[in-house]
């Protein structure tokens, strides 16, 4: 929630009034392909706009990892929805060790395996994979903060944005 605060207050001129809420993202508990990440974001978004009806903005964020050539790879999708227009980004994408993405392909949530590999309790809600990794020179909230600005986009520019051109 802060992740969407920081990156938000920069385009919005009033003090933002944020509610989480917790919705299904009709995904696996680990999503593990962009497609699947990117499915949970929206549904999210979907969601909270279905059950939570009069907010400026909806915001749905989903982390997944994916098999590449390179490794098992970690990023997050972020869905901004206001009802009519829809923005997303994706974080940067990082390597995740050899033993948390064994973990993981055992069938472990990424913030599970990361607890178990570093000794840590619920990281996920904390400093995530990130923050272990970089001692939190990079944290998740740090992480999130240019995709929730960069999903932001069309709402700064709707003329050039429209649904069917996303």
């Amino acid at each position: 929630m802060e992740a969407v605060k920081v990156g938000l207050s920069v385009f919005l001129n009033e003090e933002i009034d944020l509610r989480g809420v917790c919705v299904e993202s009709g995904v696996a508990d680990q999503p593990m392909s962009d497609v699947e990440t990117l499915s949970g974001a929206e549904n999210r978004v979907q969601n909270a706009l279905f059950q939570y009806s009069g907010y400026d903005y909806y915001v749905g964020i989903e982390g997944g990892v994916e098999v590449t050539s390179s490794g098992l790879m970690a990023f997050a999708w972020i869905v901004i929805c206001n009802g009519t227009q829809t923005g997303k980004a994706r974080t940067t994408t990082f390597a995740l060790p050899a033993r948390v993405a064994e973990l993981i392909h055992q069938g472990y949530e990424l913030g599970d395996a990361d607890d178990m590999v570093f000794a840590q309790s619920n990281s996920k809600q904390q400093n995530g994979a990130v923050g272990l990794l970089t001692n939190d020179t990079i944290t998740r909230q740090s992480l999130y903060v240019p995709a929730v600005q960069l999903a932001f986009i069309p709402f700064l520019n709707p003329g050039l944005y429209t649904e069917k051109g996303e």
